[in-house]
């Protein structure tokens, strides 16, 4: 009888990832989402961008064009842009905190991350790693809390970089809500396409190798 319980009870847990699952990687379920939760809904698109990219596997991508669905290419841009720059900083501020020293007593790494100490590279590089999509966002985020950038620099670099790609997203996101059908099957391929870009460039890289 407990088997049989808890047998049911792990199937209903799964069923409910499931679910859980399919949501967050469909932009009109995440639209619905949001402008349901009316007046909430651009702090619940912030702080889901930013769980987005402290917890990696999560998707950003359909909140982006769930925020521009329901909020329009503009303040869609907002959201997105805000949400990614918190998420980011959270992310670097981990990485400063609990990797830094730890990554420093490892000679190798040492040497790595002390190739450059100028600000204005370590951050332009970041910059670049912004516009590019076959780059994790999340990683980098991470990666350049163990350098020496600082983090006004890195915020910067940042927000001028994400800016771009997030006003596309959500500009995606309210073409979905406006053309319909048509435009939700590119919004999930554009979806997909950022979500996927880091592992199949890390596939060819490794097929190349």
């Amino acid at each position: 009888m407990v088997a049989r319980a808890a047998c049911g009870g792990v199937q209903r847990g799964g069923q409910r990832l499931d679910e859980i699952h399919a949501t967050i990687n469909d932009p009109a379920r995440l639209q619905a989402l949001v402008e349901a939760l009316g007046p909430w809904g651009p702090l619940a698109v912030v702080l889901g961008i930013a769980g987005a990219v402290v917890f990696s596997p999560i998707p950003s991508a359909p909140i982006a064009l769930a925020a521009g669905a329901a909020y329009g290419k503009l303040w869609g841009t907002v959201w997105v842009v805000a949400g990614a720059e918190l998420g980011a900083i959270a992310a670097f501020l981990i990485a400063r905190r609990f990797g830094h020293a730890a990554a420093r007593r490892l000679p190798w790494a040492a040497r790595l991350l002390d190739r450059t100490q100028s600000q204005a590279v370590l951050a332009g590089i970041v910059f670049a790693s912004r516009l590019l999509p076959f780059l994790s966002f999340d990683a980098f985020s991470y990666a350049a809390g163990l350098t020496a950038l600082r983090l006004p620099w890195f915020a910067l670099a940042t927000l001028a970089g994400v800016v771009p790609v997030s006003l596309l997203l959500a500009w995606f996101g309210e073409r979905m809500a406006a053309e319909g059908a048509a435009w939700i099957g590119l919004a999930v391929l554009a979806a997909g396409g950022v979500t996927l870009l880091p592992l199949m460039w890390r596939r060819l890289r490794g097929g190349a190798g």
